[in-house]
């Protein structure tokens, strides 16, 4: 009987330690190889964001919207200039985002697979990038692989994002902040506007909800554009 006790005790000390190294991996070895993969990635993106301004292009500035007759406001015609940057291939970085008040400065990536985000936030493919017209989708983790977004539940309405990629540096204002279930992709779908929707697990150490923040954009490039764009649809509603 005791020789039974001293192997389940043992046994039991055996898987401790494994958990409590299985632990130090993801809390922390984890984040070592987040800063490595940062680095490299801060050198890529100063050459790679040369070669993307390259790249970028102002769309036609007419405007189609249809002017109801017991309006007689004139619409603006053409549009303000609209600046569209190419998609990024699938894992490499593009841009930065910049949250002061969490002290967040990560390198983005194309693409949300597994391997993407252990390298930093991922922008969602199938999403506008940050700074176009529409919804633009960044995910990231909350507690492995540098925790970018460990602190998001800090951030209130009002509070801003900034986001840089070769169009210029955007920014965005909060205006909602949510807590859905991981089935919950509408909070993806395209918005009237330009917006960005950071997404996270929640609560911290737990996959069982997400964490969601949408934010307008208030400054940058195409603010001009998309705000002129709003102008027009809401007086042809009217």
């Amino acid at each position: 009987m005791q020789r039974v006790l001293r192997v389940t005790g043992w046994s039991f000390l055996g898987l401790a330690s494994l958990v409590a190294l299985f632990l130090v991996y993801q809390l922390f070895i984890t984040d070592l190889l987040n800063a490595r993969s940062q680095a490299i990635a801060t050198e890529e993106l100063e050459f790679t964001l040369v070669a993307r301004r390259a790249a970028i292009e102002v769309a036609p500035t007419s405007t189609t919207t249809t002017q109801p007759v017991e309006n007689p406001e004139p619409l603006p015609d053409p549009l303000p200039e609209l600046f569209l940057e190419p998609e990024a291939p699938m894992g490499t970085p593009f841009g930065r985002i910049v949250i002061g008040k969490i002290g967040l400065d990560a390198v983005l990536f194309e693409g949300v697979d597994r391997e993407t985000l252990q390298l930093g936030p991922g922008h969602m493919p199938g999403t506008p990038l940050p700074g176009q017209p529409g919804n633009a989708v960044i995910s990231g983790h909350r507690t492995t692989y540098g925790r970018p977004f460990f602190d998001l539940d800090q951030m209130v309405i009002g509070d801003s994002i900034s986001v840089e990629t070769a169009l210029g540096t955007s920014i965005y204002t909060i205006r909602q902040i949510l807590v859905v279930r991981p089935t919950d992709v509408w909070v993806t779908d395209p918005i009237d506007g330009a917006w960005l929707t950071l997404t996270t697990c929640n609560p911290k150490f737990s996959a069982a909800e997400r964490l969601i923040i949408q934010a307008e954009l208030s400054d940058g490039p195409n603010l001009d554009y998309v705000s002129s764009l709003t102008a027009s649809v809401l007086r042809a509603a009217a």
